[in-house]
């Protein structure tokens, strides 16, 4: 990881509480999910690896949906988990922070002497960093959840295909067993 800067010390702040052991499973499980459609494609008869991968699918969905869903409702709590943030960072992470937004200190808290706020007459004149920093994590999640229910969209759809090419298979394998009966060759 890069030594903090005044352009990246926001998102790195955000990425670090954010589940990322559930993304990492998450993506784990959407790759198994890929490889597990790879024989369903190439077995064209048969419907068993299909109904696999379907499930799987399923799974990403619920999965991708759960995060999703925990990162929309850490989102309505910003502030406060903000604050937690805030104070559990060290004096250089929150002297960025100040630097990033012209702000200082969280809630007009005590703030660290720098050179945004070198004293208490020069941090009364300036905002707080609740404001901007709040807004700039609820930006950047808002972005990461909705990337999330995207997912869940194109996985939808991606079950529901898989379902339709399931019934295609169990018809014309039916047609088969019809034609078989009646000495007809059609495949």
């Amino acid at each position: 990881m890069k030594a903090p800067t005044i352009d990246n010390v926001a998102p790195n702040l955000l990425l670090a509480h954010a589940p990322l052991n559930s993304a990492l499973f998450n993506a784990g499980l959407v790759f198994l999910t890929f490889i597990a459609s790879l024989p369903g494609l190439t077995f064209t008869t048969q419907r068993t690896w299909l109904k696999v991968h379907s499930w799987m699918v399923l799974g990403c969905i619920i999965v991708t949906l759960v995060i999703g869903l925990e990162i929309w409702y850490s989102t309505l709590q910003t502030r406060a988990n903000l604050a937690v943030m805030w104070d559990a960072e060290g004096p250089q992470m929150q002297q960025l922070l100040q630097a990033r937004w012209q702000c200082c200190g969280y809630m007009k808290t005590p703030f660290h002497p720098d050179s945004t706020c070198p004293s208490p007459l020069a941090a009364s004149a300036k905002p707080d960093c609740v404001g901007p920093f709040s807004n700039f994590a609820n930006d950047f999640l808002d972005l990461v959840f909705t990337a999330m229910f995207g997912m869940v969209a194109l996985d939808a759809i991606l079950l529901l295909s898989g379902l339709v090419v399931i019934k295609k298979r169990e018809e014309e394998e039916r047609y088969r067993h019809i034609d078989e009966k009646c000495k007809y060759s059609r495949f």
